[in-house]
């Protein structure tokens, strides 16, 4: 099969489909690779890595898209790159349709055959591919709310873990899930005063039975969500619904009661964010401020660390890939349940029932397009 690989051209994405290492292994099993020229430079990997390991280089996106049959991308296609395909693309990346209208009215379009990274499913009914970023973007989450917390950018000026004679931060967590536990560790690693909430009681007694007094853990409720929102210093938005778009659990009157210079940080972004005053930022320009609130919400948070999140991205992705190669995406699709799940667009049908009801747009079982 021939594989591409384009460059990321979303603003501030530096992460790459494919490492060398991964296209070397799809190359020693006969598929062709194609990568575009400086691909991987963000990631640190240079062209000559990528030629050494087996690929061909083609200098353009319109190139690489003429020559691919499954297009590996890590971001979502953005309309530059929805109008490059065809109904023989096999698009495999982070899709996150359900508030993106105008995306998914292009891959209909298009024909092309879409699978959505974050709708792909294990045996357990996990969400594997979607994990790996999930862990990186609920560590960064602290970290940057750590930064948005100082008075040059707006904060509160408090210091997470705070210091003899000072408290430390009041840091909330709402969602319990991979994103919730990896900034509720990192939080706690900061020496914040950590509070998670979750509407799952399972995960709450396992985040008590393993932290102990450590971490508060409270069910969600609007009264409890509410409480805790309003005295934070730090908000994690961390909540998913697989699929579909996040649901609104911040509302813009709690903003208004939270104190000044406190800090949102909604990982939740890419799919509709969890707060109803937020909206997409980049790492450009990362933070905007409502009701003297700071929202960081930049839709691609691992993108800044590009390196540790392609590699981490890969090793999960790189099976999946080769699947689709050696099989062809109909038969890879056929045999793998969780593929199934991923499927979120093929011949002009939303098989995605989610993104099909986000979208007020008609569901088509995935099995059904494969024909």
């Amino acid at each position: 099969m021939r594989i591409g690989v384009p460059k990321e051209i979303k603003t501030g994405e530096r992460r790459v489909g494919l490492t060398p290492a991964s296209v070397a292994e799809a190359a020693g099993r006969g598929h062709e690779v194609f990568v575009e020229c400086h691909a991987g430079e963000g990631a640190g990997y240079s062209d000559e890595e990528y030629e050494t390991r087996g690929a061909q280089l083609l200098d353009t996106a319109e190139e690489l898209f003429d020559a691919a049959e499954l297009v590996v991308k890590v971001k979502e296609p953005l309309a530059l790159e929805r109008a490059r395909l065809r109904d023989h693309h096999t698009l495999f990346t982070y899709l996150h349709l359900a508030p993106d209208p105008e995306q998914a009215w292009d891959l209909l379009q298009s024909g092309a055959t879409a699978i959505a990274y974050e709708s792909v499913t294990d045996q357990a009914g996990g969400l594997p591919l979607l994990a790996p970023m999930s862990k990186v973007a609920g560590k960064m989450a602290v970290q940057a709310g750590a930064r948005c917390l100082e008075a040059p950018a707006g904060g509160r000026g408090v210091l997470l873990g705070g210091v003899s004679g000072a408290a430390p931060a009041t840091v909330v967590v709402i969602g319990g899930g991979v994103v919730g536990r990896n900034a509720m560790q990192m939080a706690l690693g900061f020496g914040a005063a950590v509070t998670v909430l979750d509407r799952n009681d399972t995960v709450l007694e396992s985040l008590s039975a393993r932290y102990g007094a450590a971490v508060r853990t409270l069910y969600s409720t609007p009264l409890t969500l509410e409480e805790t929102v309003i005295a934070a210093d730090l908000v994690i938005g961390a909540v998913l619904l697989p699929g579909a778009r996040a649901p609104r659990l911040i509302t813009a009157g709690m903003v208004k009661e939270m104190q000044p210079g406190a800090v949102i940080v909604d990982v939740a972004i890419d799919q509709g964010g969890c707060a109803e005053t937020s909206r997409p930022t980049t790492h450009a320009h990362p933070t905007f401020v409502v009701d003297e609130v700071v929202h960081y919400c930049v839709a691609n948070m691992p993108g800044a660390v590009p390196r540790t999140s392609t590699q981490a991205l890969n090793d999960a992705t790189l099976p999946y890939v080769l699947r689709l190669a050696d099989l062809g995406p109909v038969a890879a699709i056929r045999s793998d349940p969780g593929l199934q799940d991923g499927l979120s667009v093929r011949r002009g049908h939303i098989t995605e029932p989610a993104v099909a009801d986000a979208l007020g747009l008609p569901y088509t079982k995935p099995l059904h397009t494969l024909n």
